[in-house]
């Protein structure tokens, strides 16, 4: 009996010891989030506007819409290598329009923010708090930003948490101009001072004439962005519409005829790649994240 007992208390005091000495592990979407291509599509989708948990049902659409295309050519022109090549730019598409969408959502906040800086600088002035001042902007601010200032709203009305706050606005805005001025009104709340009013408006003169020019730079660069997307585009399509021919079909399925499209492959994304360089703009980044 005292056997049977002295078990019991040394499986109670093991039970008592265990979640010390065996930590329960991380789960496994915690460790693969840390991962550096997922997390740079968690990025990816933040800056196009969608909640970062996505990333796993991105992953299964890309797998999708590579699976599909690589499918349909596969029936129509019946060339292996080729459905290779379609079946991977499938794979990539969706990655392709969210990088679209991230460009076109911060090309439409770049025209806003110095309208956030001249709302915030008349909110300063007219007597409100600086937590009071970032959340007026719920109400006043652009259309397209407030939501996440609607948020910070919230957030901060339920806990009175100004800096934990920011932090999460600017993970929500996911821009690097937003990182600047949130960042400035950081620095006013914490050492105080009176040059805020002269640096917000000095800020918004210099966000405006920023805005002009790269949006003139943009307009030049999208002639050689469209130029390298026709130029890449045009073979490929020329090599579909062969393809759908029996005797072209025959060819390309040949040792011969894979290492042409291998080769078409390497020389295309090599050219498009050295094309977009060329015409490329110097992307913002976000060094107060």
């Amino acid at each position: 009996m005292s056997l049977v007992a002295g078990a019991v208390l040394a499986a109670g005091l093991l039970l008592i010891l265990a979640p010390w000495w065996w930590p329960e592990p991380e789960p496994l979407a915690t460790v693969l989030e840390r991962w550096r291509p997922i997390a740079a599509l968690r990025e990816l989708l933040v800056l196009a506007g969608l909640p970062g948990r996505y990333w796993a049902a991105t992953i299964v659409l890309s797998l999708l819409c590579g699976l599909v295309t690589a499918s349909l050519v596969q029936v129509v022109c019946q060339v292996l290598p080729l459905s290779a090549v379609v079946g991977s730019a499938g794979l990539v598409a969706p990655v392709v329009v969210l990088r679209a969408r991230a460009t076109a959502r911060r090309r439409l906040q770049r025209g806003l923010w110095p309208d956030v800086v001249d709302h915030l600088l008349s909110a300063i002035r007219s007597g409100l708090a600086l937590p009071d001042a970032v959340a007026a902007l719920a109400t006043v601010g652009p259309a397209p930003l407030r939501p996440a200032f609607a948020a910070f709203t919230a957030d901060y009305r339920a806990a009175g948490r100004f800096s934990d706050g920011l932090d999460d606005l600017k993970t929500a805005l996911a821009d690097p101009v937003a990182d600047r001025i949130l960042e400035t009104v950081r620095m006013a709340r914490d050492v105080g001072g009176t040059e805020l009013p002269t640096v917000l408006r000095a800020l918004s003169a210099g966000l405006r004439e920023e805005s002009a020019v790269r949006a003139e730079a943009e307009a030049r660069q999208s002639w050689v962005v469209n130029a390298a997307r026709l130029g890449v585009a045009a073979p490929w399509l020329i090599l579909l519409l062969l393809s759908s021919r029996p005797e072209a079909a025959l060819a390309y399925n040949s040792r011969e005829g894979a290492v042409l499209i291998i080769a078409g492959v390497v020389v295309s994304a090599l050219a498009y790649q050295a094309m977009l360089r060329v015409g490329r703009l110097q992307a913002e980044r976000r060094w107060f994240r």
